[in-house]
């Protein structure tokens, strides 16, 4: 049986299935519907004021029962308070889209908080399993959003075999089968963030949920025009236009957009470029780039909240061009796990069966 698994004990949810903290798709709608259905929800904190976070939490509660989690920008100014706004709400999963630092993994594990960042190459989950974290999502090339360059096929395994604590795979996951063989490479579970976007709980308007169910596989790129980063997305005339776009006129728009970001996330400059530094250390990103990550928050709410796909841009993985329908949270998580069952059966021969 696929029901039980570390994933599921160590969080306590139903089915060893994650929906990931997708900024300004994220919200308390489509978090309740996926922890009703048995999956784990985590609800996207990076694009919400601290204010806003408090009360997305307390809106979640009042539609589940079920646990739930909260995803952090580990590199943000404001994290120790955020995560402090978590522990006074009852928070029981940490979810993070960057490795923590070890004082903040202390703090929510002194607190009895589950702590789960996700990770992009074995090194990090390495170092985070050291640091005490709980266990790890691991994110392949194929997943949405901000990706590295290797598969999950070959990642998954690696991480699997490298740490002791409950690996869950991410990157490419839509279906039962894909359950089955994230089960068989080691993991616990899986997450998935388009599959989740692409439901009748989620908010996103209607018209871009159309625009990811006619996408083929092929119209989904990897792009580093948006903001300096390996960016999965949809392909769209506006992420041709900034492929094409000079230095200077990109730079311009990002700098409205971040003057826009700023406003509604109720940021100061200040904290603006201390968080541009954080995003700095370690990568090899000029200071345009810098500013060019203003632009993703920005750009994302055009499309997932204001539905102007013409312009904003759809963070996607690759499995957007393999999904063709908008089940409600429950039928999807339904469906999965009897798929799974069923490709476990065909798996056991009639033997098993019989048994």
């Amino acid at each position: 049986m696929v029901r039980e698994t570390a994933l599921t004990r160590l969080v306590g949810v139903r089915h060893p299935i994650v929906q990931t903290g997708m900024g300004w798709v994220a919200g308390p709608r489509l978090v309740s519907a996926a922890a009703n259905a048995g999956a784990l929800g985590i609800l996207a904190s990076a694009t919400m004021t601290p204010d806003r976070l408090r009360e997305a939490i307390r809106e979640v509660r009042s539609r589940t029962d079920a646990p739930f989690g909260v995803n952090l920008r580990a590199d943000a100014g404001d994290a120790a308070d955020r995560v402090e706004i978590m522990l006074a709400e009852g928070v029981r999963v940490a979810s993070f889209a960057l490795a923590p630092s070890r004082e903040l993994i202390a703090r929510l594990k002194e607190a009895g908080v589950v702590v789960v960042p996700s990770v992009g190459a074995r090194r990090h989950a390495e170092k985070v399993a050291a640091w005490g974290a709980d266990a790890v999502i691991v994110q392949g090339g194929e997943g949405g959003g901000h990706t590295g360059e290797v598969a999950t096929s070959v990642l998954l395994p690696q991480v699997v075999d490298a740490v002791d604590i409950p690996v869950v795979a991410a990157g490419g996951f839509f279906d039962g089968r894909g359950l089955v063989a994230a089960l068989a490479y080691g993991a616990a579970g899986v997450a998935m963030g388009t599959r989740f976007l692409l439901t009748s709980d989620s908010t996103v308007p209607d018209p871009v949920k159309a625009r990811y169910l006619a996408a083929t596989v092929r119209d989904v790129t990897v792009t580093r025009a948006v903001d300096g980063l390996p960016h999965r997305m949809l392909r769209t005339d506006l992420v041709d236009a900034l492929e094409r776009s000079g230095r200077i006129r990109v730079l311009a728009h990002a700098l409205r957009k971040a003057a826009g970001f700023r406003r509604l996330s109720g940021l100061t400059w200040p904290q603006l470029i201390r968080d541009g530094l954080a995003l700095k250390h370690g990568k090899e990103l000029s200071w345009s780039q810098v500013v060019l990550a203003a632009n993703t928050p920005m750009l994302l709410k055009s499309a997932m909240v204001d539905g102007r796909t013409d312009l904003g841009v759809m963070a996607s993985g690759q499995v957007a061009g393999v999904i063709d329908d908008l089940p409600s949270c429950a039928e999807l998580v339904e469906r999965i796990v009897k798929e799974a069952q069923e490709v476990l059966d065909g798996l056991a021969g009639p033997r098993g069966r019989e048994r």
